[in-house]
């Protein structure tokens, strides 16, 4: 078959499967459904590519293909019919998700809900927030006490006892749906707990799970490997293996309870894709891909980051257009910039986390200085047409500083020299910090350190600063403003502090993430509408921020320009409407579309944020080619741009507003 074009091999490949299918009774079940065909037919070959490249070697490559195109209909075929709806809606609207009408918020279900039932209880309250998303963080069956925040998943299909179970889940799931809101799941693909039960049995020897991790019967090729890979968790054990009491050595990249899949074998690619469109059939309409960068392994690299890890993003894509087709994909990379990139695509991971922006978002209100958060707005920003950002403030985990070294050296920054600052500045380690974070995982071998902490204790709220609040609503308006979804980690839209309390429990005191976990702020939600407390102003703040996002049609979709304010202080981006144009540095319009579009109104929203502690202008010369007067929409006041320009206060953040 190798002299045919790969579209001849996909076809002989897919008769064959046919073929076979037919052979049996689920097989001749699944093939009378039409609109399964027709799904498989449209992605057949994109999934028959990957497999042949990444598995072709191998004798039984069709055989396994078989069984996981039988496995993907007979998933098909047990999607509620109530799914295959929303199915067909989304197909018939693909870019549902790029709406301003999209608002995240991500929790932990115990710490901010008790349970599944409680999560349910609270769904007025999302709804009041205004939520159309809401990500729980991980909920399956996982060891305890040590499971790195539920990340060491025992089973996929069983959620932790003292949560609820897989019926729970499913009811919250279509409760969620009939308020308006997606869930969102993390499907952890990189590593298993030791405790799963494939773990399990390939510790007692068994030879096809095994197969199944990257286990070694000594320290011969572990050693080879580690030579390019990098340790990530350093305070749990050096390197990228562990060893096993049987004398073995098994991959570990993170913790030690948790083992590294072998993708290699197409056997673990059938088995995850099981568990996922399982997953995809209780309700789940986006996937959190955790990890995926560290999916593929490949002797002297440092198995991050390798081509074969979007193809294997890709197969699964496809496969979900198959079985589960409005169901999509979050990318959690957080690694250089440049590779951040490559996983936003349709047909790979539709959303991604921004990492770049949250980090710099921080760095400025650090040094008063925007340059590397313009920059990468600049730079870094625009993706793919049909995706968008997740845009967070902070999350679950850790701030590391994932910029580019050669971005900030333009900008006249050393790289490990700024690190060091960031990380002494937002543990209260550089005079005149204002910050309140804890250092994570700081090696002083490398000198990496990342940075846990809650929004409010970062800005400034716990250490009684003045501009806490200010710096608060100033770092939200950025992620409701610049594209795609925004993402509130729940409690900070009233303003809790660190907890401090997880070091109280032996299994999380070595843990410094848990600090910007805490339980739910039952103080703070009470005083959510008292304008007089701090709780009811950041609440007030961000609410007004989330109306005007869902008013103002200009903050759909995923585009933003940046412009150039003259000012390092203040950082200034362009939110174009449908027929709008940008403004360029010298004050002509720039079309985005190619020219007028036919008799639509052309509009922008300019976004302009002063991240100094002081009283900051910017000259009128920076506005050329805009009206003379136009409308703040944070203050709803008019601004005469011609006059004076523009005279920011400490931390302020305007949304200017004009059509023509």
């Amino acid at each position: 078959m190798s002299s045919l074009s790969i579209d001849q091999q996909a076809r002989a490949a897919e008769a064959y499967i046919l073929q076979e299918l037919r052979k049996t009774e689920d097989g001749i079940s699944v093939l009378k459904d039409k609109e399964f065909q027709t799904r498989l037919d449209t992605n057949f070959i994109t999934i028959f590519a990957i497999f042949a490249e990444l598995y072709g070697y191998r004798h039984d490559c069709l055989d396994q293909l078989v069984d996981l195109i039988l496995m993907c209909g007979k998933s098909w075929q047990a999607r509620d019919s109530e799914l295959r709806i929303i199915d067909r809606q989304r197909e018939l609207d693909p870019e549902w998700y790029m709406s301003n009408q999209m608002l995240g918020g991500v929790c932990y279900v115990d710490r901010y809900a008790k349970n599944l039932q409680g999560i349910k209880d609270k769904i007025p309250y999302f709804k009041e927030l205004g939520l159309t998303y809401l990500h729980l963080m991980p909920l399956f069956l996982s060891p305890k006490p040590l499971n790195d925040g539920g990340y060491a998943v025992s089973s996929y299909r069983e959620v932790d006892p003292d949560l609820g179970t897989m019926d729970d889940l499913r009811e919250v799931a279509a409760e969620l749906r009939k308020a308006g809101i997606s869930l969102v799941i993390d499907l952890v693909f990189n590593h298993t707990s030791s405790e799963h039960q494939w773990a399990r049995k390939a510790v007692a020897g068994d030879s096809e799970h095994s197969g199944m991790y990257w286990i070694f019967p000594d320290r011969n090729v572990p050693s080879a490997f580690e030579r390019s890979t990098r340790e990530i968790f350093p305070d749990d054990h050096p390197g990228s293996f562990i060893q096993l009491p049987d004398g073995r050595y098994v991959w570990s990249t993170f913790y030690h309870f948790q083992w590294d899949l072998n993708y290699s074998n197409p056997a673990v690619f059938r088995a995850m894709a099981a568990e996922m469109l399982y997953l995809a059939n209780i309700g789940v309409d986006f996937f959190r891909m955790d990890a995926v960068a560290f999916m593929w392994k490949r002797m002297n690299t440092d198995c991050e980051n390798l081509p074969e890890v979007h193809k294997l993003l890709r197969a699964f894509n496809a496969l979900c257009r198959i079985a589960a087709p409005s169901v999509l994909f979050k990318s959690e990379a957080i690694v250089h910039p440049d590779h951040v990139i490559s996983y936003i695509d349709r047909y790979e991971c539709q959303l991604s986390y921004n990492p770049l922006q949250m980090a710099l978002s921080w760095e400025a209100l650090a040094t008063r200085d925007a340059s590397m958060l313009a920059q990468a707005i600049e730079r870094r920003h625009n993706i793919p047409r049909g995706c968008a950002w997740v845009n967070y403030v902070r999350s679950h985990d850790d701030i590391g500083w994932t910029f580019s070294d050669e971005d900030a050296l333009e900008l006249g920054k050393h790289g490990l020299n700024h690190r060091k600052f960031l990380n002494a500045f937002f543990v209260n380690r550089h005079p005149g910090s204002f910050a309140r974070g804890v250092p994570f995982q700081d090696n002083p071998r490398t000198g990496d350190c990342r940075i846990s902490g809650t929004t409010a204790s970062l800005a400034g709220l716990e250490s009684g600063n003045e501009g806490a609040l200010d710096r608060i609503l100033l770092s939200f308006s950025i992620a409701m403003s610049t594209g795609g979804i925004p993402l509130i980690y729940l409690g900070d839209e009233v303003g809790q502090l660190n907890d401090y309390s997880y070091l109280n429990d032996p299994s999380k005191m070595d843990d410094s993430r848990w600090v910007n976990r805490p339980f739910y702020p039952e103080s703070n939600y009470a005083q959510r509408h008292d304008p007089d407390t701090l709780p009811g102003k950041v609440f007030a703040g961000i609410k007004r921020l989330i109306h005007l996002r869902k008013t103002t049609d200009e903050l759909s979709g995923g585009r933003a320009i940046g412009f150039f304010t003259g000012n390092p202080a203040i950082l200034g981006y362009q939110r174009p409407g449908s027929g709008g144009a940008a403004i360029a540095a010298n004050g002509r319009r720039s079309s985005l579309t190619g020219g007028q579009t036919g008799g639509l109104m052309n509009s922008m929203v300019l976004c302009l944020c002063n991240f100094s502690d002081e009283f900051e202008w910017i000259g009128r010369d920076r506005f050329l080619g805009m009206p003379e007067s136009v409308v703040d929409l944070i203050t709803g006041y008019e601004i005469n741009l011609h006059h004076a320009g523009i005279h920011m206060k400490p931390h302020q953040y305007i949304w200017l507003k004009w059509t023509w």
